[in-house]
């Protein structure tokens, strides 16, 4: 499907709530999960029950954020990141949902983001609840284990790094400053569940929307997913930009396979208003 046939939907259907996924932000440098068929590219990411049951898995994990948190906080944001910022200020997104952790939709001036899977900028003790920025952990992280920032790491998806024959044993975690407990990334990991009050503020928002656009995402995920079983239940029309195939393949009311920052850049220049004459 063209670029006309998406201004045309969004002609008929003007008021959108937006889904992103990880397409909006590997221009960013930060890379993503699934290939075009949907499939996994590299081993699953940490799961809830392991990080909080085993003391190692944390240290493992702690180890390589280290070495990959740089490239989350270096990340600018992106084309794509723009175009809705864009379509925000002109009154066309109800509301948008991401499904990244990079904060990116935030920085580049996207009003009431809906951090699907909470942000990989702040840490959260499992202990007291208490929350505060991931750069002073990194600070103490480069502390307490020097020579670790010298080791080869390749960069991986949300903050992590590919590091082999490691050992995470020595590695040096700190605890909550406040009450002892384990610090974790103010995410939700694989096996923990969405917040319910973000899901009711989304499906509050889909509610208020013509239609459902999702930008980037694969919709692998049914945390995502479950806004557009909504959106078809609702008879609300879904649309999609992404390349590759989607979970959603079936239901979908149009679906551009082009790549999301131009797309939704030319969007955004459709709908632009022109500058007032001198």
């Amino acid at each position: 499907m063209s670029l006309d046939a998406l201004q045309d939907f969004a002609d008929r259907h003007p008021r959108w709530l937006v889904l992103t996924g990880a397409g909006c932000s590997t221009a960013a440098g930060i890379p993503d999960y699934r290939d075009a068929d949907g499939a996994w590219k590299r081993s699953e990411p940490m799961r809830f029950q392991l990080f909080v049951a085993d003391a190692l898995a944390r240290q493992r994990y702690w180890a390589r954020s280290m070495l990959g948190w740089p490239t989350m906080a270096q990340a600018r944001p992106t084309a794509a990141h723009a175009a809705l910022a864009e379509l925000a200020r002109a009154g066309r997104v109800v509301r948008l949902v991401t499904q990244n952790v990079d904060g990116l939709h935030d920085v580049a001036g996207s009003p009431d983001v809906v951090d699907l899977h909470g942000r990989i900028d702040t840490v959260c003790c499992l202990g007291c609840g208490a929350r505060f920025p991931r750069a002073r952990l990194q600070q103490e992280l480069l502390q307490r284990n020097p020579g670790w920032d010298a080791l080869q790491a390749t960069t991986a998806p949300d903050g992590d790094a590919d590091l082999a024959q490691a050992d995470f044993a020595r590695f040096d975690v700190p605890a909550c400053r406040l009450c002892g407990g384990v610090l974790k990334p103010d995410v939700v990991f694989f096996g923990e569940s969405v917040p319910r009050e973000r899901v009711a503020a989304v499906r509050e928002a889909l509610s208020a929307a013509d239609a459902l656009l999702v930008a980037g995402s694969s919709l692998m995920v049914y945390s995502g997913y479950r806004f557009v079983e909504d959106a078809v239940a609702a008879g609300k029309p879904v649309a999609v930009v992404n390349r590759g195939r989607t979970r959603a393949d079936a239901v979908l009311t149009l679906k551009v396979e082009q790549e999301v920052g131009e797309v939704l850049s030319a969007l955004a220049a459709r709908f632009r208003a022109p500058a007032p004459a001198p």
